[in-house]
């Protein structure tokens, strides 16, 4: 086949439609995120007071169980992101995984309903094991993939409907979308299926999650005919490796004097799936792996492309940003653990009606369901005037916001607790009203909103073509370490309080909150926190966007008969053929 056919044929097979994409074709992914986030959020922070109530753990094992859960969850969003790049498009890999959630919540839900699979009344956790640890466990276990491998390549597949460059500002409001629809189902949640669980049964909680979850991926399927589809290309991790490989192989060779002698192939050469990303002068020992010696052919695991060497450079920068954030998710853990427990001995009557612990997170999610279109609408425009950035402000300068706030959340989570114990040694049978707790939620619900929606708009526009879910599941790992790193603080601070603690007491230890001192733990997490950000300046300063530099700036070495850009000396149609098999795999 010809060069002019191969273009000919690359144009045909390509999945970006020009006719598809757009707002009609995330509508139905704003539809699937809202359903499934009514239960993902509910179960998030209710399931502590499950795992004490129903399962009679305390309130460490209760507190870790969750964290490790959760933390879980988003570790595994690597998973679907990986699976989508390579193997599967993001809509496949969507459904494969909804189909595991919706079979874990099925589990988790007979688990509930079943009274021989709890423990009998006066056990300990000690009691969980043979059949009851096991149905317990798996369905956790499954519900964590499920959930980890959708938000892997959900939010790259609603992005890719706005991956042209004219689309630039509808892909910033399609972030703000994405965090409006989730917020709209999490309030649902925290407040119709958490009423429903504590105030019902556990079992019914559990059965409305699986249903609008169901119906949720109903809706995404549906929507097939309208989404551009990603055609699955090289193995990121593969990539990767083999820039690192050839950089160690070829560490004795001498650096070039410029980067024009590094190994790049032409636009007629390449790939036209792939993007040219220009050279950086960050990380120069990675560049050795594409210095082509003398009289050597190029194939792979010999030389790689600027491009693929610059893939890797984009990642690892990216890097003390994402590490910069665990912080922060740490931080929210408390809130969706002791802070619970915090309203459990407060006040949780409005009038006659009793709100449950649980559905106090409502106050900030209904203030942020008003605060993002306002950020939207007015607030973006009126920025865009000023820096002429689509989204307003740079995506580090939303997550920086953030940061800050979720630090003055915790400062005000310690106060809080220091009111609520006061008043319980003055008067135990008075204690201070639910909403006490708002003021913390707020504060961090309106840092989330900046952080989390600025981390997966940075993440997803700063990677390479190739890695667009991966790297958009970063946010996710983000939020897995801060769920670990939550598990690991308190044990540590348990151990290290009760040491040094006259009366032989850890901060967190036991499951009566009011002999506890979570206030400093709160404030030990404040001060943490402003740490962390003075960290997050220095990388946030020294990051460098992909955009500042074009690719155009490339001067490429002519070479001859030079391979795609793998380095396998293939020929173009044996490449237009793979691209041809992916296509109709989707």
């Amino acid at each position: 086949m010809g060069e002019e056919n191969a273009k000919a044929s690359y144009s045909s097979l390509s999945p970006m439609d020009k006719k598809k994409g757009g707002f009609t074709a995330s509508s139905f992914i704003f539809v699937l995120l809202a359903l499934d986030n009514m239960g993902f959020v509910a179960n998030m922070v209710s399931m502590v007071l499950y795992f004490m109530i129903v399962m009679k753990f305390d309130l460490a094992h209760s507190a870790n169980t969750l964290t490790n859960f959760m933390g879980s969850t988003f570790l595994l969003s690597l998973t679907g992101g990986f699976i989508s790049d390579t193997y599967l498009s993001r809509f496949t890999t969507c459904l494969i995984f909804g189909a595991v959630e919706i079979l874990a919540l099925v589990l988790m839900t007979i688990q509930a309903y079943s009274k021989d699979l709890h423990p009998k009344p006066g056990c300990k956790s000690s009691c969980v094991e043979g059949g009851m640890a096991f149905m317990l466990y798996a369905s956790l276990c499954l519900l964590a993939l499920g959930s980890g491998g959708v938000r892997g390549a959900l939010p790259a597949l609603g992005a890719d409907q706005f991956n042209r460059k004219e689309e630039a500002k509808s892909l910033a409001t399609f972030f703000n979308g994405l965090m409006l629809s989730s917020t709209l189902g999490a309030t649902i949640g925290v407040t119709f299926i958490v009423y429903v669980s504590t105030n019902v049964a556990w079992y019914w909680g559990f059965f409305i999650s699986t249903i609008a979850t169901f119906v949720g991926f109903a809706v995404l399927a549906i929507g097939k005919p309208f989404y551009r589809l990603q055609i699955p290309g090289d193995s990121p991790i593969i990539r990767i490796v083999q820039v690192i490989v050839v950089a160690i192989k070829n560490r004795r060779l001498p650096q070039p004097g410029s980067p024009q002698e590094l190994y790049e192939i032409s636009e007629k050469e390449s790939n036209y799936f792939e993007e040219k990303i220009a050279h950086t002068h960050q990380f120069r020992f990675l560049d050795k792996a594409a210095i082509l010696g003398k009289d050597t052919k190029p194939q792979q695991w010999v030389v790689c492309t600027v491009t693929q060497v610059e893939e890797v450079k984009v990642l690892t920068r990216m890097l003390p940003i994402l590490f910069s954030t665990i912080i922060m998710n740490t931080c929210l853990a408390q809130l969706q653990t002791f802070s619970v427990q915090q309203g459990n001995a407060m006040n949780r009557y409005l009038g006659s009606f009793e709100v449950p612990a649980p559905s106090i997170p409502v106050i900030p999610l209904l203030f942020m369901s008003i605060l993002i279109p306002i950020y939207e609408f007015f607030f973006v425009p009126f920025a865009r005037k000023i820096t002429n950035h689509p989204s307003g402000i740079t995506q580090l300068q939303r997550v920086g916001v953030g940061l800050v706030l979720s630090a003055i959340s915790m400062a005000v989570a310690g106060i809080v607790e220091v009111k609520r114990k006061n008043q319980v040694h003055k008067d135990i049978t008075k204690p201070i009203s639910l909403f006490w707790l708002s003021f913390q939620y707020a504060i961090f619900g309106i840092a989330d909103m900046f952080t989390l929606v600025g981390l997966l708009e940075f993440f997803y526009k700063e990677a390479p073509a190739g890695m667009k879910s991966l790297s958009t599941s970063f946010t996710w790992l983000s939020l897995a370490f801060g769920y670990f790193l939550s598990s690991i603080f308190v044990d540590v601070i348990n151990a290290v309080t009760k040491r040094i603690a006259p009366s032989k007491q850890g901060w967190l230890h036991g499951i009566d909150i009011n002999k506890n001192n979570v206030h400093l733990f709160y404030w030990f997490l404040a001060i943490l926190s402003c740490i962390n950000f003075a960290n997050y300046l220095y990388w946030a300063s020294w990051y460098k966007y992909k955009t500042d530099e074009p690719a155009s700036k490339i001067q490429l070495k002519p070479l001859n008969q030079i391979p795609l850009i793998n380095g396998d000396p293939s020929t173009q149609d044996s490449v237009i053929k793979t691209k041809e098999e992916k296509v109709t795999a989707l």
